[in-house]
């Protein structure tokens, strides 16, 4: 189980946790510096597992995440710009 507080057998361990953080991309702000990410980035990146583990639909994940628009923004997000893919290649290479 994770540091997270999720409890779901989806949810990074702390060590795989410590892999992924740092190819995430930095937070997107406004021209003005933006408001700070509301929900924290590791729930985020569990809630995206939940959904691919389980293979539920984003409007089924269990309230304990963050909302299900908000995760598949993120989840969009990062599928386009490669962090997926990245993410997906270290954890592979750590198995």
């Amino acid at each position: 189980m994770s540091g997270s507080g999720g409890g779901y057998p989806s949810d990074l361990a702390d060590g795989q946790w410590a892999l992924v953080e740092p190819l995430l991309p930095p937070a997107r702000v406004g021209p003005k510096g933006g408001r700070r990410e509301k929900h924290p980035r590791r729930r985020i990146v569990d809630a995206i597992f939940y959904v691919v583990r389980t293979g539920c639909a984003w409007r089924q994940m269990p309230k304990g995440f963050p909302p299900w628009p908000t995760v598949y923004w993120y989840f969009t997000w990062w599928h386009d710009d490669g962090t997926v893919e990245r993410i997906h290649d270290a954890l592979r290479g750590k198995v």
